[in-house]
């Protein structure tokens, strides 16, 4: 699966090179009317991305010139896929699908504008596993074999001396699949637990009776790490620039709303996770995972490396060297208009 997933990510990377996708930085289209195409996950995770669309925030900083056009994914590496094959311009996605789709590419194909979400991905386990040495002989899911979630449980299982491989073997048996099917499968005791993001996490203790093995904000320094970023295709910036920066404005005022309202936040999240999934989340889910949550625009660059240098211990990934990957000069100049300090990336 892993050489599968790597093959298809070359050959769309290969694709767009071909057809000369960097392009020169000077942008005399960018006032003209343009289509976005935004891409996002319906996860508490996403939250940023998810007001920022239904309370207008994008559209309004964006202006009446440009079309968002949605796209709503799974899991990171159909989000990276499509980026790679030109099928959307930007999306909101984990630090493991970034880390690979710019290796793949040289260098070349994305670049992370901005952060969105810390923390809201925890291992959550059936109550009868009461230690991390109970995992073993165990079955655990995540959401894709290579993402962010994923590349978490590999490395915590090494790091407690519990292997795992990419067939389903070793001590503990991963199984990287969809998130609803993880419900299902929890609450059928078909798993043993699931590291996933939030309002899954939360789902799996409130409706499938599980309990919190693993907050994963407490296996880093401050307890932040990046869940998700705000990336965009490096052709898609060059040529949009001011479009970028508007964008990126959007996003100043969604994560100030998700902050500073959260009660109104949780109940408007829930309701745009219903219009995607058509289904709202439980009582209590989202008051659940809200604590777990953090939203920022600054992209918790090094956490990121850190989480690259995981996949890497863990077969997930090559050597990797992310010299080129953060581009956040717009991101500096939205921040400054707000006397808001500056971010930094690697």
């Amino acid at each position: 699966m892993r050489r599968i997933l790597w093959l298809a990510i070359a050959a769309t990377t290969l694709a767009l090179m071909a057809c000369g996708q960097t392009v020169s930085s000077a942008a005399p289209g960018d006032d003209q009317a343009l289509t976005l195409r935004l891409g996002y996950f319906p996860n508490l995770t996403h939250a940023p991305a998810l007001v920022g669309i239904k309370k207008g925030f994008f559209a309004t900083a964006l202006g009446s010139k440009v079309t968002i056009e949605t796209h709503t994914f799974n899991a990171g590496g159909d989000a990276v896929t499509a980026i790679l094959s030109n099928s959307i311009d930007a999306s909101f996605v984990g630090p493991s699908p970034t880390t690979n789709a710019f290796v793949q590419s040289h260098g070349q194909a994305v670049r992370v504008i901005a952060g969105a979400t810390s923390g809201g991905a925890l291992l959550v386990v059936k109550p009868s596993i009461t230690s991390v040495s109970g995992l073993r002989g165990k079955k655990i899911a995540d959401p894709q074999l290579g993402a962010t979630q994923d590349t978490a449980l590999r490395w915590f299982l090494k790091s407690n001396g519990l292997s795992s491989d990419t067939a389903g073997g070793g001590d503990v048996s991963v199984l990287p699949q969809d998130n609803a099917q993880t419900l299902n499968a929890f609450k059928q005791a078909q798993i043993d637990g699931a590291w996933v993001p939030e309002p899954w996490a939360s789902r799996l203790v409130i409706e499938g009776k599980g309990k919190i093995l693993v907050d994963e904000r407490d296996l880093w320094p401050q307890n932040k790490f990046v869940t998700t970023n705000l990336v965009v295709r490096t052709d898609f910036l060059q040529a949009h620039p001011k479009r970028i920066k508007a964008l990126l404005e959007g996003l100043y005022q969604s994560v100030a709303y998700l902050n500073f309202n959260p009660s109104d936040a949780q109940t408007l999240t829930n309701n745009v996770v219903a219009e995607i999934t058509g289904k709202k989340l439980a009582a209590g889910v989202v008051s659940a995972a809200w604590p777990h949550l953090a939203f920022t625009l600054d992209p918790l660059a090094a956490t990121l490396k850190t989480s690259a240098d995981h996949a890497h211990s863990v077969g997930l990934l090559p050597s990797v060297e992310l010299k080129g990957l953060y581009d956040l000069t717009l991101l500096n100049e939205v921040l400054a208009a707000h006397n808001q300090p500056a971010v930094v990336g690697l």
